[in-house]
């Protein structure tokens, strides 16, 4: 059985994308990139968004110009259970990727996909995580907080959620962007 997580970067207002939809201003430094590409090892299934899907696709094929970190990084994300939550992609569509569709994606197939993982669930885009951060299945937040504030645009935490949460971890990189890592006191997550 797995645990749900959510990881997002976010900036200091609470958003993870900007009135534009732009969030270059939140590319990781390397340091920030280095932990990403540890902190993977833990991971094993992904579930994403349509547009997610379409933003992390630039991983499945090797770059000449990559460092040792971002293949790393690519080896561990393909290795990954990843599941496409989308209405508009088709199953022959995803299939090239190695991921695999789930055209509703409710609470009830979340919970299915948590349950037949051996590590975390990472969910990943706040709109795709919204529902299962509202309905409390969200047992670790991971929030990298960026600093500077955009003043609106895509919320990373839905309106009208709530959840009690302990501080498990804390970390300052370089630049100043922290990491906040939180677990849901009512989910009994191990620590």
């Amino acid at each position: 059985m797995g645990t749900l997580c959510f990881t997002a970067t976010v900036s200091l207002d609470g958003y993870a994308a900007d009135a534009s939809g732009g969030f270059q201003w939140s590319a990781p430094g390397e340091e920030v990139f280095d932990f990403h590409v540890e902190r993977m090892a833990a991971v094993s299934a992904e579930v994403l968004g349509r547009r997610a899907h379409e933003l992390m696709t630039y991983w499945l094929e090797d770059d000449p110009t990559w460092g040792d970190a971002e293949r790393e990084f690519a080896v561990r994300w393909r290795d990954l259970d990843r599941v496409v939550a989308s209405t508009t992609l088709t199953a022959e569509a995803v299939a090239p990727t190695g991921a695999r569709l789930v055209s509703d994606l409710d609470l009830d197939a979340l919970a299915r996909i948590v349950a037949d993982a051996d590590g975390e669930v990472e969910i990943f885009g706040p709109t795709t995580a919204a529902p299962a951060i509202s309905a409390g299945m969200v047992e670790h937040f991971r929030l990298f907080v960026v600093p500077r504030i955009v003043g609106g645009g895509l919320r990373a935490l839905p309106d009208g959620a709530s959840a009690a949460l302990e501080l498990v971890e804390q970390r300052v990189f370089e630049g100043g962007t922290t990491l906040l890592h939180y677990r849901s006191v009512a989910s009994g997550a191990p620590r």
